[in-house]
């Protein structure tokens, strides 16, 4: 089976210009729209919040195109397809962590910030060491999902161009970092929010139809189709895809701190918590919330039938030394379903995913420099809105060349499980402070600073010495160098308590007493939205 797939596949790649044409159309319609919302950028509030002028379900349905990243669509259907039941446990994860993102700290943050995180974790704390902490974490997070996605898109064009050497996927990566830039340098969080809207409704829609399609061909009989991915030829796991153990049997450890990392990290992600200042009011947050909630659940159900559809038509063997490897499953589906005209679509849509999220990623670690290292730290609070916009937009300049670096560097890896890393970042490094700020009166600015630079560090040093860098065929240093000294993949089931420990500790430690004025305000202001920033009027 897997060399007519390879061979249509190769043909597909051999006549690209509808597949680029599709991307091209798209690029070229978002931009326009972009280049109109950045004419009504007048404010910093503007460019960091897109004026609190969206509605609910606007907002809503950004969240939901800002949450289903690279690691959502390629990833998950790729682990899927090749790993069965603990493939489908990262989109179990993804799901459960936005409802304690929504549960436990969204709304409140929403009543309590201005633009950034670090607007609530410096709100009744000392602003300057907890400002520069904060943003190292968001620097850091924002850094680490940058890679999952730029690594999805050397894949993505590997499989569409054919090209398989290093130095395409590169050009690649880089042309993918410039229209990134260009999108945050001149749409600001407005024209990154419609592109997010906009490629949310392609790529629920697409996943839609390749669903509908899939189990039509099986009857829509989700068992039949089960039996198709178990007793496809290249399926040399048998009925075990349909269990739970054939990825991380081995090494349970490993999976519990994954799910801790996937559980924990949504709510410590800077990117997704700053879509709450986009909106007007409490009550536009919740229903915000609601419209989420809703179009990301469904979307991870369609992952499952894609991810089995892709191991029943496709075939894992074929998936993994395809152009791209596990990333690849969900356009050879779509080939496989639709032919030129489907992948072409598909690819384009997954472009555009990658394209929205990275956007979002950027201007959120653009915001926190702007705002809380030079406005607040550098110029202690006297930079107008306009240097202040300026200096992100130098940032953004930045940040794009580093993420087309790192991306360069972890060609090859499976989307989701980098994503995997920043959610364990997240988790480690913002998670506790965040939670200790809004439900702990006796919190202080010691305990949050140690929670955030300790929990960064053990969970970054804790990545670079595990099988992930070093030590095996799939790490990104390959299995030449070996310096993997702790043995799990992800540092979640570590550096997580470590985070919350050193918050707890830190603070018990601090003899200086905080102000309980400003911690009384902060509590009323996260529960009730009393004080917060108003909608600016154009």
């Amino acid at each position: 089976m897997s060399l007519p797939i390879l061979q249509n596949t190769a043909s597909a790649e051999q006549n690209p210009v509808l597949n680029i044409a599709i991307f091209l159309a798209f690029v070229a319609v978002t931009m326009v729209i972009v280049i109109r919302a950045s004419r009504t950028n007048k404010s910093a509030a503007d460019f960091y919040a897109g004026g609190r002028s969206f509605t609910g379900r606007q907002n809503g349905i950004a969240i939901a195109g800002d949450y289903l990243s690279a690691a959502s669509f390629l990833g998950i259907v790729g682990a899927i397809a090749i790993n069965g039941y603990d493939g489908f446990l990262y989109s179990i994860g993804f799901l459960v962590a936005w409802l304690v993102a929504l549960l436990l700290v969204a709304e409140l943050m929403r009543n309590t910030a201005k633009f950034t995180m670090a607007d609530v974790l410096s709100f009744r704390l000392k602003q300057r060491p907890v400002r520069v902490a904060a943003a190292l974490t968001t620097l850091a997070v924002s850094f680490f999902y940058l890679l999952a996605q730029m690594a999805g898109a050397g894949g993505l064009v590997s499989l569409l161009l054919g090209v398989d050497d290093g130095f395409g996927q590169s050009l690649v990566i880089v042309v993918v970092g410039v229209v990134m830039i260009l999108y945050v340098l001149i749409g600001g969080m407005k024209g990154t929010t419609w592109v997010q809207i906009i490629k949310a409704v392609l790529l629920i829609g697409g996943a839609a139809v390749m669903t509908v399609w899939v189990l039509a061909l099986n009857g829509f009989n989700f068992a039949a189709l089960l039996d198709s991915a178990v007793n496809n030829p290249e399926n040399a796991n048998g009925d075990a895809i349909l269990a739970p153990g054939l990825q991380y049997g081995s090494n349970p450890l490993d999976f519990v701190s994954l799910a801790l990392a996937l559980v924990l990290g949504t709510a410590g992600l800077p990117h997704v918590l700053m879509r709450f200042y986009t909106v007007p009011t409490a009550k536009e947050a919740r229903r915000s919330v609601v419209w989420a909630i809703w179009l990301i659940g469904i979307f991870y159900l369609f992952t499952l039938v894609l991810g089995y559809g892709a191991g029943a038509m496709v075939g894992p063997d074929t998936i993994a030394s395809a152009p791209g490897g596990q990333n690849s499953a969900a356009p050879m589906l779509a080939f496989q379903l639709g032919g030129p005209l489907l992948l072409g679509f598909i690819s384009a849509v997954a472009f555009a995913t990658i394209l929205a999220v990275v956007a979002g990623l950027t201007i959120t670690a653009s915001a926190s420099f702007a705002h809380d290292i030079y406005n607040s730290v550098i110029k202690k609070g006297g930079a107008s809105a306009k240097q202040e916009v300026r200096v992100a937009r130098i940032t953004t300049l930045v940040i794009g060349a580093i993420a087309i670096l790192g991306g360069i560097g972890v060609q090859g890896q499976n989307v989701a499980f980098l994503v995997a890393l920043a959610f364990a970042v997240a988790a480690s490094a913002n998670l506790p402070t965040i939670l200790f700020s809004l439900f702990w009166s006796r919190f202080t600015t010691r305990g949050a600073v140690l929670s955030m630079v300790g929990g960064l560090t053990t969970a970054v040093v804790l990545i670079v010495f595990s099988p992930v860098v070093s030590g095996n065929e799939t790490a990104v240093l390959g299995e030449s160098i070996d310096f993997a000294l702790f043995p799990l993949k992800n540092p979640g089931i570590v550096s997580i308590p470590v985070g919350f420990l050193l918050a707890w500790l830190g603070s018990l430690l601090d003899h200086r007493k905080e102000s309980k004025r400003l911690a009384a305000e902060m509590e009323v202001r996260a529960l009730t939205g009393y004080g917060a920033e108003p909608p600016v009027q154009h």
